[in-house]
């Protein structure tokens, strides 16, 4: 007990990597909204483990199971993903839904996204 008291009380130099909780790594620019029980809200973020929608918190219940539909507008066409994910969070305005483990399909639907967006990253960046 006391060794842990002392390695909490130990500084971090301003340029050492910071422990993150996240598994996934957040997007947030990317163009989407998402589908949940026929209503349309917008997405704040997503990653491969969930989706945090911007949402009246009164409508979600903690472990509730919803099915996810994310609508992508990619370069050249519009991309949904459906998947099924489960109420972790709420509070003001905001709902965070934690996936089910991904399906290869998913997987690879998401894949496809990431891919577009750097490639229109790259395309912007080389324009003059």
């Amino acid at each position: 007990m006391i060794a842990k008291f002392l390695k909490s009380l130990n500084g971090r130099a301003s340029n050492d990597d910071v422990d993150s909780r996240r598994i996934h790594e957040r997007r947030d620019v990317d163009n989407c909204i998402g589908m949940i029980d026929g209503q349309l809200y917008p997405i704040k973020n997503w990653s491969n483990g969930g989706v945090l929608i911007t949402a009246d918190a009164k409508n979600f219940s903690v472990n509730e199971t919803k099915d996810v539909t994310l609508k992508f507008k990619l370069s050249n066409r519009i991309v949904d993903v459906a998947h099924r994910g489960r109420v972790l969070r709420k509070n003001d305005g905001q709902v965070v839904i934690e996936f089910a483990p991904l399906t290869e399909r998913v997987s690879y639907k998401f894949k496809q996204i990431v891919d577009d967006f750097v490639t229109q990253e790259f395309m912007h960046s080389q324009q003059v």
